[in-house]
Formats: C-alpha cells, sequence, structure tokens
C-alpha cells in the first residue's frame, strides 16, 4: 500500500476535527471566541505575516473579495481600503464588533456554511478550516464564491496558543492534534487541485492586560477541572510582563504555507 495514494484524505481530515472537537468542543464554539476576540486582535492586528504581499499581485481598485472568517478584520480592512468591495464573513460576535467600518465592506454574522455571499473575484479564508469537519465541501463553496482566486492559509505545525497546554495541564490529557497545511495539500491533491504555494513566516504572541482577563478567557471551557494553583504556576514559568503591564505569552517564529488556485469551472 502507498499511504499517499491510498489515504482517503477528506475522511483523515474529518477524523482529525472529530477527535479534537470530542476532546473540547468549547473551544470551537463562537461564544469562546466573543471572550478571546480582543486578546486575539492585539496579536494578529499588527503582525506581519506576508499574507497580504501574497495577494498583491492580483490587488487593483476594481476587484472584490470575501474574507471567509475575517475575525477582527486583520485582513478585510486594509484590503477594503485598496478593492472596490470586501464581504466579510464571521460567526462571532465579539469578533465583529472589533472589524473597523468600511463603506465598502458587507459583514455576514455566520459561518462560511450557513453564508449567503454574492461571488467576487478572491476568496480567502487564513487559519479557519482547523474546525471545519467536512473540508471538501467548504472548499468548493470557496470555489463556487470566486470568479479569480482562492486563497487558503493554514499552519506548518500545531497551534501554539496557550489553549493547548493549559488543556492539558488542567485535564492530565494530550490535545488531539489539528489539521495543519501538509493535511491540506494532500486534500487538495484527492481533489483534483494543483495549487501553488506560498511559505509565511511570522512572531507568534499572545497578551492579556490582566490576569482576570486570561482566566475569563481560558477558565470557562474548563471550569469542570480547573485548578488555580496550576494556572498560577503556568503563569509563573511561561508569561512574561511587557513595560506596560500586560501578560505576553511568546510563541516563537512561526509558519504558514498558503494554497492558492484558479477555481475550476
Amino acid at each position: 500500500m502507498d499511504p499517499l495514494r491510498e489515504t482517503d484524505w477528506a475522511e483523515h481530515w474529518k477524523q482529525l476535527v472529530g477527535a479534537r472537537h470530542g476532546q473540547a468542543w468549547q473551544f470551537h464554539d463562537p461564544a469562546f471566541w466573543d471572550k478571546r476576540a480582543r486578546s486575539f486582535a492585539a496579536a494578529t492586528s499588527g503582525r506581519g505575516d506576508g499574507f497580504l504581499e501574497v495577494l498583491e499581485p492580483w490587488l487593483e481598485p476594481h476587484r472584490t473579495l470575501i474574507d471567509v472568517g475575517a475575525g477582527a478584520g486583520r485582513y478585510a480592512a486594509p484590503l477594503a481600503d485598496r478593492l472596490d468591495w470586501v464581504t466579510a464573513v464571521e460567526p462571532s460576535q465579539g469578533m465583529r464588533d472589533l472589524i473597523p467600518p468600511k463603506d465598502n465592506m458587507t459583514v455576514i454574522a455566520t459561518s462560511w456554511e450557513h453564508a449567503e455571499a454574492a461571488p467576487a473575484d478572491f476568496a480567502i479564508c487564513c487559519h479557519v478550516l482547523y474546525g471545519v469537519a467536512d473540508a471538501p465541501a467548504f472548499i468548493r463553496k470557496l470555489e463556487a464564491a470566486a470568479t479569480e482566486r482562492v486563497f487558503i492559509e493554514l499552519r506548518y505545525g500545531q497551534l501554539l496558543t496557550a489553549s493547548d497546554p493549559i488543556w492539558e495541564l488542567m485535564t492530565g490529557s494530550r490535545r488531539a492534534r489539528q489539521p495543519e497545511f501538509a493535511d491540506l495539500w494532500n486534500l487538495l491533491l484527492e481533489m483534483g487541485i494543483e495549487a501553488d504555494v506560498n511559505a509565511l513566516e511570522y512572531e507568534g504572541f499572545e497578551s492579556w492586560p490582566d490576569v482576570a482577563t486570561f482566566e475569563a478567557e481560558y477558565r470557562p471551557p474548563l471550569e469542570d477541572s480547573w485548578d488555580d494553583k496550576k494556572a498560577e504556576t503556568w503563569l509563573a514559568e511561561n508569561v512574561t510582563r511587557d513595560a506596560g503591564g500586560k501578560l505576553v505569552y511568546h510563541r516563537g517564529r512561526r509558519s504558514a504555507g498558503v494554497a492558492h488556485w484558479r477555481p475550476r469551472r
């Protein structure tokens, strides 16, 4: 058996998502992202990860774009300044509240699976597919919505936010891994998509104004197993304070891949 050729990559992806979701479904709840919105925006809004540079050859004032899983608008907002129209699809109210208002931006308050968005020249989807069980259907919908090009960004390797070490510390068990770029690449090939690829590098970190904000973000999904002493020890060993007094969790250099292609018709 040739594992690359014989593996059902769609089923493999589904099993990865199911195993991780089964351990801690609360981290996939939009309510969790409502609480995490401000710390997520603080960690990503000013981060130069090279994704906008990947888009640069295709950006023209008359073009339109859909940002699927727009978060707090870190890409949608600057792209609205470069394009004719941007549609931001985001299910979390906390995230949507942080998207800068733009006269040429529509914000759709739901997940991509349920969104009804007008077609656009481009569809982008950055760090969203990790929790999507039916990735082929999700990707086919991206293709159907984009007339010129689809862009999907996923990490090389695993999540390095505080959620995994905190979950493992409190529960005593290791979290199942997420899908990553290698899984996406094999899935795309299985779907008949031969994409171009750009590799990106960036510095990752999380920050919180104080301990209470950190606990408000991470304690609710783990309420049944939360241990104040363990949390205090983890913070002391892994988190520093910056000059302004904020808690900072440094995740080091990260890398991600961007798969992009012209939609098949």
